[in-house]
């Protein structure tokens, strides 16, 4: 296998600028891309960003479903309000012991907050909630009411039935 070598010259004189992909990618390894938002946070605090929500429509009801490894039970908040569902949490951040040396510190810490606005016919009185193995899903079930009904052609009547 022949070898290249990369020269990293930049004579702008002469219009030439040469460079190392190698380099640049050394450069993206060492990136944090967070971290100028997070300097920009009130404060300076730490922050991080809510973890992100599958959520879907059943013919009975709402199910929310997000992952949320390394947060207890009791660090999750869960409230509804009108017809605003809100989800909040914290991870706590791991012990580093000095003289511990990371390569790379990316794992998520701190709290988190996200709040959805639910339509109407939610049966708020029967909503339930689990986390389970880093995963939380809510189930919010409709009123019946609101739950779509099949409705057959030709009434009570058997004969002469039409299949939808």
């Amino acid at each position: 296998m022949a070898r290249f070598p990369i020269q990293r010259s930049r004579d702008l004189s002469r219009g030439e600028v040469t460079w190392d992909p190698f380099e640049r990618m050394r450069e993206w390894m060492q990136m944090e891309p967070l971290a100028r938002l997070r300097a920009m946070a009130p404060g300076g605090e730490e922050w991080t960003l809510a973890p992100d929500f599958d959520v879907k429509e059943t013919k009975d009801g709402y199910i929310f479903k997000a992952d949320v490894p390394g947060v207890k039970e009791e660090d999750v908040e869960i409230s509804l309000t009108g017809n605003q569902l809100t989800v909040s949490g914290k991870r706590e951040e791991e012990k580093r012991e000095e003289g511990e040396r990371y390569y790379t510190y990316e794992r998520r810490h701190g709290s988190f907050s996200r709040s959805f606005s639910l339509p109407e016919g939610v049966d708020s009185d029967h909503i339930q909630a689990e986390l389970k193995d880093g995963v939380l899903s809510l189930m919010l079930p409709k009123r019946p009411e609101v739950q779509a009904k099949r409705i057959t052609l030709g009434g009570e009547k058997k004969q002469g039935k039409v299949k939808a």
